[in-house]
Protein backbone atom coordinates (compact mmCIF):
# COMPACT_ATOMS: atom_id res chain seq x y z
CA UNK A 1 0.00 0.00 0.00
CA UNK A 2 1.49 3.23 -0.87
CA UNK A 3 1.37 5.64 1.84
CA UNK A 4 1.95 8.57 -0.29
CA UNK A 5 -1.63 8.16 -1.88
CA UNK A 6 -4.07 8.05 0.93
CA UNK A 7 -5.71 11.05 1.60
CA UNK A 8 -5.10 12.78 4.74
CA UNK A 9 -7.72 13.05 7.56
CA UNK A 10 -8.68 16.33 8.00
CA UNK A 11 -7.57 18.17 11.53
CA UNK A 12 -9.23 18.10 14.51
CA UNK A 13 -7.85 21.58 15.56
CA UNK A 14 -9.99 23.10 12.72
CA UNK A 15 -13.89 24.09 14.27
CA UNK A 16 -14.86 24.36 11.50
CA UNK A 17 -14.68 20.23 10.40
CA UNK A 18 -17.54 19.45 12.62
CA UNK A 19 -19.85 22.31 10.97
CA UNK A 20 -22.46 21.64 9.05
CA UNK A 21 -22.71 23.72 5.33
CA UNK A 22 -25.75 24.89 5.71
CA UNK A 23 -28.55 25.61 3.36
CA UNK A 24 -28.00 27.09 -0.23
CA UNK A 25 -24.05 25.20 0.25
CA UNK A 26 -22.79 28.15 2.25
CA UNK A 27 -19.61 27.33 3.91
CA UNK A 28 -18.02 28.43 7.19
CA UNK A 29 -15.71 31.79 6.61
CA UNK A 30 -12.09 29.92 6.45
CA UNK A 31 -11.11 33.15 8.93
CA UNK A 32 -14.52 32.67 11.34
CA UNK A 33 -14.45 36.25 10.34
CA UNK A 34 -17.22 38.12 8.61
CA UNK A 35 -16.65 40.38 5.86
CA UNK A 36 -18.59 41.50 2.54
CA UNK A 37 -18.07 38.82 0.53
CA UNK A 38 -18.97 36.36 3.84
CA UNK A 39 -22.35 38.66 3.77
CA UNK A 40 -23.21 37.99 0.38
CA UNK A 41 -22.99 34.43 0.40
CA UNK A 42 -26.23 33.56 2.11
CA UNK A 43 -29.66 35.81 2.81
CA UNK A 44 -29.11 34.73 6.54
CA UNK A 45 -25.87 36.62 6.16
CA UNK A 46 -27.01 39.76 4.95
CA UNK A 47 -30.14 40.13 8.07
CA UNK A 48 -27.91 38.68 11.43
CA UNK A 49 -25.22 41.39 9.85
CA UNK A 50 -27.63 44.67 10.22
CA UNK A 51 -27.25 44.57 6.08
CA UNK A 52 -23.62 45.71 7.00
CA UNK A 53 -24.11 47.39 10.46
CA UNK A 54 -22.28 44.39 12.08
CA UNK A 55 -19.41 44.56 9.67
CA UNK A 56 -17.96 48.28 11.26
CA UNK A 57 -14.58 47.65 12.48
CA UNK A 58 -15.29 48.68 16.03
CA UNK A 59 -18.30 48.56 18.09
CA UNK A 60 -20.48 46.65 15.91
CA UNK A 61 -23.52 46.34 18.30
CA UNK A 62 -23.58 50.59 18.74
CA UNK A 63 -23.96 50.89 14.82
CA UNK A 64 -26.17 48.28 14.74
CA UNK A 65 -28.17 50.10 17.43
CA UNK A 66 -28.14 53.29 15.39
CA UNK A 67 -29.17 51.46 12.20
CA UNK A 68 -32.03 50.62 14.22
CA UNK A 69 -32.56 53.67 15.08
CA UNK A 70 -32.41 55.31 11.98
CA UNK A 71 -34.43 52.52 10.69
CA UNK A 72 -37.63 52.83 13.20
CA UNK A 73 -37.51 56.39 11.99
CA UNK A 74 -37.98 55.78 8.40
CA UNK A 75 -40.02 53.08 8.85
CA UNK A 76 -42.32 54.54 11.64
CA UNK A 77 -44.27 57.02 9.64
CA UNK A 78 -45.77 54.04 7.66
CA UNK A 79 -46.68 51.59 10.35
CA UNK A 80 -49.28 52.00 13.23
CA UNK A 81 -48.75 50.52 16.61
CA UNK A 82 -50.27 47.33 15.50
CA UNK A 83 -47.60 46.58 12.53
CA UNK A 84 -44.85 47.71 14.79
CA UNK A 85 -46.55 44.64 16.60
CA UNK A 86 -46.39 42.18 13.59
CA UNK A 87 -43.43 43.73 12.14
CA UNK A 88 -40.99 43.37 15.58
CA UNK A 89 -42.46 39.81 15.85
CA UNK A 90 -41.53 38.29 12.28
CA UNK A 91 -38.07 39.90 12.72
CA UNK A 92 -37.70 38.13 15.78
CA UNK A 93 -38.91 34.88 14.54
CA UNK A 94 -36.50 35.55 11.06
CA UNK A 95 -33.56 37.08 13.62
CA UNK A 96 -33.21 33.71 15.74
CA UNK A 97 -33.05 31.35 12.14
CA UNK A 98 -30.72 34.27 10.64
CA UNK A 99 -28.35 34.31 13.70
CA UNK A 100 -28.39 30.64 13.86
CA UNK A 101 -27.10 29.91 10.12
CA UNK A 102 -24.73 32.88 10.03
CA UNK A 103 -23.08 31.41 13.53
CA UNK A 104 -23.01 28.08 12.23
CA UNK A 105 -21.19 29.60 8.98
CA UNK A 106 -18.84 31.53 10.83
CA UNK A 107 -18.21 28.88 13.10
CA UNK A 108 -18.49 31.18 16.41
CA UNK A 109 -21.26 30.44 18.95
CA UNK A 110 -21.66 34.37 19.03
CA UNK A 111 -19.79 36.49 16.69
CA UNK A 112 -19.74 40.41 17.43
CA UNK A 113 -20.92 41.17 13.77
CA UNK A 114 -24.34 39.40 14.06
CA UNK A 115 -26.35 42.75 15.12
CA UNK A 116 -29.78 42.26 14.19
CA UNK A 117 -29.95 40.92 17.98
CA UNK A 118 -29.75 45.19 18.79
CA UNK A 119 -31.58 46.02 16.01
CA UNK A 120 -34.68 44.33 16.90
CA UNK A 121 -34.28 45.07 20.59
CA UNK A 122 -33.85 48.43 20.06
CA UNK A 123 -37.24 48.62 17.79
CA UNK A 124 -39.08 47.13 21.42
CA UNK A 125 -37.40 49.91 23.22
CA UNK A 126 -38.59 52.67 20.70
CA UNK A 127 -42.19 51.11 19.25
CA UNK A 128 -43.21 51.35 23.41
CA UNK A 129 -41.38 54.51 24.47
CA UNK A 130 -42.41 56.75 20.96
CA UNK A 131 -43.91 59.27 20.55
CA UNK A 132 -40.72 61.38 22.47
CA UNK A 133 -38.39 63.71 22.23
CA UNK A 134 -35.08 62.82 20.47
CA UNK A 135 -33.62 63.95 23.88
CA UNK A 136 -35.49 60.72 25.52
CA UNK A 137 -34.66 58.46 22.11
CA UNK A 138 -31.19 59.43 23.09
CA UNK A 139 -31.66 58.16 26.17
CA UNK A 140 -32.76 55.13 25.58
CA UNK A 141 -30.14 54.63 23.13
CA UNK A 142 -27.67 55.33 25.60
CA UNK A 143 -28.97 52.95 27.95
CA UNK A 144 -29.76 50.68 26.31
CA UNK A 145 -25.95 50.15 24.95
CA UNK A 146 -25.19 50.52 28.59
CA UNK A 147 -27.28 47.29 29.52
CA UNK A 148 -26.18 45.49 26.51
CA UNK A 149 -22.12 45.97 26.70
CA UNK A 150 -21.83 46.13 30.12
CA UNK A 151 -24.57 43.31 30.56
CA UNK A 152 -25.47 43.71 34.55
CA UNK A 153 -27.45 40.94 36.41
CA UNK A 154 -30.16 39.72 34.20
CA UNK A 155 -28.58 40.48 31.19
CA UNK A 156 -25.31 38.13 32.24
CA UNK A 157 -27.95 35.74 33.02
CA UNK A 158 -29.42 35.76 30.01
CA UNK A 159 -26.25 35.86 27.87
CA UNK A 160 -24.63 32.89 29.77
CA UNK A 161 -28.37 30.83 29.58
CA UNK A 162 -27.96 29.45 25.86
CA UNK A 163 -24.34 29.01 25.95
CA UNK A 164 -22.53 26.31 23.70
CA UNK A 165 -21.07 23.41 25.96
CA UNK A 166 -17.64 22.48 24.80
CA UNK A 167 -17.57 20.31 21.73
CA UNK A 168 -21.73 20.17 21.15
CA UNK A 169 -22.61 21.67 17.79
CA UNK A 170 -23.88 25.13 17.16
CA UNK A 171 -27.87 25.00 17.01
CA UNK A 172 -30.73 26.95 17.71
CA UNK A 173 -30.56 27.35 21.46
CA UNK A 174 -27.40 29.75 20.37
CA UNK A 175 -29.65 30.94 17.94
CA UNK A 176 -31.79 32.50 20.26
CA UNK A 177 -29.29 33.09 22.67
CA UNK A 178 -27.87 35.71 20.23
CA UNK A 179 -31.32 37.07 20.54
CA UNK A 180 -32.29 36.90 24.31
CA UNK A 181 -29.68 39.19 26.11
CA UNK A 182 -30.22 42.03 23.88
CA UNK A 183 -34.23 41.87 24.54
CA UNK A 184 -33.13 41.78 28.49
CA UNK A 185 -31.31 44.75 27.81
CA UNK A 186 -34.52 46.53 25.87
CA UNK A 187 -36.71 44.96 28.94
CA UNK A 188 -33.93 46.96 31.41
CA UNK A 189 -34.39 49.93 29.46
CA UNK A 190 -37.87 50.07 29.38
CA UNK A 191 -37.41 49.85 33.51
CA UNK A 192 -35.79 52.43 34.18
CA UNK A 193 -37.23 54.76 32.03
CA UNK A 194 -40.85 54.01 33.35
CA UNK A 195 -39.26 54.50 37.22
CA UNK A 196 -37.12 57.43 36.00
CA UNK A 197 -40.71 58.81 35.00
CA UNK A 198 -42.89 57.69 37.53
CA UNK A 199 -40.27 59.73 40.50
CA UNK A 200 -39.98 62.58 38.16
CA UNK A 201 -43.74 62.85 38.37
CA UNK A 202 -44.15 61.52 41.91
Amino acid sequence: MDSTTSPEPPSRASPQAALPPGPAGAAPAASGRADFAFMRRHPAHWLALGFGAGLAPRAPGTVGTLWAWVAFLAIDPWVDAAGWAVLIGLALLAGQWAATRTAQHLGVADPGAIVWDEVVAFWIVLWLLMPAPWWAQLAAFALFRYFDAAKPGPVRWADRLFKRLPGAPIGWRQGAGILLDDLVAAACTLLFIALWVRLWNS
